[in-house]
């Protein structure tokens, strides 16, 4: 078994360009490791099939790919329109209506009930991540008449949005929880939900699950300036966080999305939490072969600010080139990872742990991570092995981002599932109840070819084994 080049890890947008079994396993032959579903787009007849054939696409190539369902929350869209694309033109007079009708030049449907009321006279809107902007002149009881500020195209289902408007809606929708709902019959347990202000909005998803007897991971979509506001709540019950960049960038000024960027991916970092940078990180793409040189840089930089994961959207859902936009997100990553400690010659993280305010409050597992990076660094260490029940531990481990990859070893798929998302975690299932985890790692280490004779490789061990997450020691083995 060869491990993969890269350790961040890539997620791709499933949809119509890339949906076949032929195009999903290259795609996962090229590097992905989680497959999103955006359920803002297509019908549950067709996510379905898409979840058989992503799960079938694996099993042929042999990886654990994990499947992420993206819940579309209360986002406003425009609807359907008779032809597309849709040209607005500078200048232009565009009215838009709460009416269900098919959209045209003069008249575009909205999907939002309440636009009226939440827009004034001289108010901007923005279309599709703000690349279309438009000046409210005025309004009637289910119409906003507009001028086209910035004009373009525009496709159906695209996203609008009303900078400072407070929209009366929550969170998660009784849309999303039949969302969850289908979801959970279909096996899919990790779903990210969008527009999040507080901690209340994840906790209303992971109680729909309880109540169904069942438990789930939550993504929490950073995408409003709340959001950002209550970072540190919202990070107390969430099980990652994704930099949602396109209404992120309108809702706050996009002067400032770098700064919360980084530090939203340092705070993630701090507390072992995964994080997903995402948003028109290829989007040339889409349409040509290569990237602009700025994307390379800004998937370099989110890997160098920490981020545990990359995210490809519509390069890869309606792009002419999937295959090939998931190699190029691949060597985007390998390239940089390769210097990360040349270009970073000190770590943060482990002065923050070490030195710094995080010294204060210690656990064992912690300790334990920061000793393991350590002897990383000190050694040629080509492994760090972890057994797991939770995922805590590789976790830990993952947030300093070694140089070497973190073998996780679990029998609950669950966790193995979601330690897909942590930057540098190659996760392994065991099918049957361990005794020896030595005796399994160096049977497997031998068998699967991932280290040589000679070769150091640190394993994390628990002492108490009655107790769940109960990490507390280490040794280093020499493979013989």
């Amino acid at each position: 078994m060869k491990l993969p080049s890269h350790k961040t890890k890539i997620v791709c947008t499933i949809g119509p360009a890339s949906r076949s079994e032929a195009v999903l396993k290259e795609m996962i032959k090229s590097g992905m490791n989680v497959a999103r579903l955006n359920f803002s787009h297509s019908d549950l007849d067709n996510h379905g099939e898409n979840i058989r054939r992503i799960r079938s696409a694996a099993a042929q190539v042999g990886r654990l790919v994990t499947i992420l369902a993206d819940l579309p929350g209360p986002k406003i869209r425009i609807g359907t329109l008779h032809n597309e694309p849709l040209v607005l033109k500078k200048g232009d007079t565009v009215t838009l209506t709460t009416q269900d009708i098919p959209g045209t030049a003069t008249r575009i449907p909205v999907n939002y009930p309440g636009l009226p009321q939440s827009v004034s006279k001289g108010s901007l809107i923005y279309l599709n991540d703000g690349f279309l902007q438009l000046r409210v002149q005025d309004k009637a009881a289910t119409e906003v008449r507009c001028k086209v500020l910035i004009g373009g195209q525009l496709l159906s289902n695209k996203g609008l949005n009303l900078p400072r408007a407070k929209i009366a809606v929550d969170a998660v929708t009784d849309k999303d929880l039949g969302f969850i709902d289908f979801g959970l019959k279909h096996g899919i347990d990790i779903f990210s939900v969008s527009f999040v202000e507080k901690a209340a909005d994840i906790l209303k998803a992971k109680e729909f699950a309880r109540k169904r007897g069942k438990s789930l991971y939550v993504v929490a979509k950073i995408e409003r300036a709340e959001a950002a506001k209550n970072i540190d709540e919202i990070m107390e019950v969430a099980d990652a966080i994704m930099i949602a960049r396109g209404d992120l960038g309108v809702q706050t000024p996009i002067e400032e999305v770098p700064a919360v960027q980084k530090k939203l991916i340092r705070r993630a970092n701090l507390l072992g939490c995964p994080v997903i940078t995402a948003t028109q990180m290829l989007e040339s793409m889409t349409d040509n072969i290569r990237p602009t040189r700025a994307e390379v840089a800004d998937v370099a930089n989110a890997i160098l600010d920490g981020t545990d994961a990359v995210m490809l959207s519509e390069e890869t859902a309606i792009g002419k080139f999937p295959v090939e936009t998931v190699k190029m997100m691949n060597r985007i990553a390998t390239s940089i990872e390769r210097q990360r400690r040349a270009i970073r010659l000190s770590s943060d993280m482990e002065d923050h742990f070490a030195r710094g305010p995080g010294s204060k409050n210690l656990t064992v597992e912690d300790v334990i991570s920061m000793n393991v990076i350590e002897a990383v660094r000190a050694l040629k260490v080509r492994l760090i092995v972890t057994p797991t029940e939770t995922g805590s531990t590789p976790r830990r481990i993952s947030r300093f981002k070694p140089d070497c990859w973190i073998l996780s070893f679990s029998g609950n798929q669950r966790t193995q599932d979601f330690l897909t998302l942590s930057y540098g975690v190659f996760p392994c299932v065991m099918q049957n109840k361990v005794d020896s985890w030595l005796d399994v790692i160096m049977k497997f280490i031998k068998d699967f070819r991932v280290a040589k004779k000679g070769d150091l490789v640190i394993l994390t061990e628990g002492t108490t084994l009655e107790k769940i997450g109960s990490t507390d020691s280490f040794r280093i083995i020499t493979v013989s």
